[in-house]
């Protein structure tokens, strides 16, 4: 039997594991729902934090978008906008539900469980002591920037965004970024019994289809410089996985973070190629939480300097090879 049949063979099994991923991404749980609190808490009144300063910005690959400061994570500042969130009893944070490896709920235990959201946890042990009090806003990739930016009132629907983000200048018009705490780079996914060993290959095959999520770096670059072959949105990368069981596209392209998750659901398909771009990861936080992003970025640098992130890295993406140095912070902005 050919990879392709056995593949189909298996779509059944496959597409029901990725559905019900699917299901409880797109459901309307809230944050409260998985960690068992209700109602969800009402913010407090804080001294608003100094909006971000104009810079210009030029994204140039190879190169990274500066950060602001670090301040010491040891200790919570009177009026901080750390404070206000430890006052509110959670840290609000917007994650993918079904990103495998950096953002996706256990089918069987219900928990949101990753690399980002590791991340989160010692954000979360940095201004509670306590790892867990998070409060989860599953969100798809176009919802990143929208549940950052402020209301009428001022308020915002999360305080921090940890969604396989890339850091760029478009985005931070709007919101503000940590440094740098992944560095990933666009691969493609193709059948295992496909000839083409890279994105740029396919295009020589005609009439290949390949799927990236809607309001993405990826998409963009897709539609910007692989015009030989078909751009297909879809709204999660679970859905672009759904349309690639089913026969609807040929490829996925994506972060190789994301791509390792989906070739390990399905071992009738790989990844291929070289990265031929630079994705460096940042959490994103409303633009005027300045001091946030400074004491996130003390939480950082403290993971680098003691481990923790390596040890994180070889918990979730040791696919991927060996661990590699921590990104090296950027500061300056």
């Amino acid at each position: 039997m050919s990879a392709i049949r056995s593949r189909t063979a298996r779509i059944g099994l496959i597409a029901a594991l990725v559905g019900t991923l699917a299901l409880t991404a797109c459901s309307p749980r809230s944050g409260s729902d998985d960690l068992g609190l209700t109602p969800t808490p009402t913010p407090t009144e804080t001294t608003p934090s100094a909006p971000a300063p104009a810079s210009t910005c030029e994204n140039v690959p190879g190169e990274v978008q500066p950060s602001y400061s670090p301040i010491s994570p040891d200790s919570i500042p009177a009026g901080s906008t750390m404070e206000t969130i430890r006052n509110n009893g959670v840290l609000r944070v917007g994650v993918s539900a079904d990103t495998l490896l950096m953002g996706a709920r256990d089918p069987l235990t219900g928990q949101i469980e990753g690399f980002d959201i590791d991340v989160l946890h010692e954000i979360s042990r940095a201004i509670f002591g306590d790892p867990n009090k998070l409060q989860f806003k599953v969100i798809t990739s176009a919802q990143r920037l929208e549940v950052l930016t402020p209301d009428a009132a001022g308020n915002t629907q999360v305080d921090i965004v940890a969604r396989t983000m890339t850091i760029n200048c478009a985005r931070w018009e709007t919101i503000a970024f940590s440094t740098e705490y992944y560095g990933a780079g666009q691969k493609v996914l193709v059948a295992s019994d496909s000839e083409a060993t890279s994105l740029r290959e396919l295009e020589g095959l005609g009439d290949q289809k390949v799927c990236a999520p809607a309001s993405t770096t990826t998409l963009t670059r897709l539609e910007d410089e692989f015009p030989g072959v078909e751009a297909v949105s879809a709204a999660t990368h679970t859905e672009c996985l759904v349309l690639f069981q089913q026969g609807k596209v040929d490829a996925i392209t994506g972060d190789d973070t994301i791509l390792a998750g989906f070739a390990a659901q399905d071992p009738y398909a790989k990844v291929v190629g070289d990265a031929f771009s630079d994705e460096p990861y940042g959490l994103g936080m409303p633009a005027d939480k300045v001091d946030l992003v400074q004491f996130v970025n003390g939480v950082l640098d403290r993971m680098r300097s003691d481990g923790t992130w390596t040890s994180l890295y070889d918990k979730w993406l040791g696919v991927l090879g060996p661990a590699p140095a921590p990104p090296a912070p950027v500061y300056g902005r």
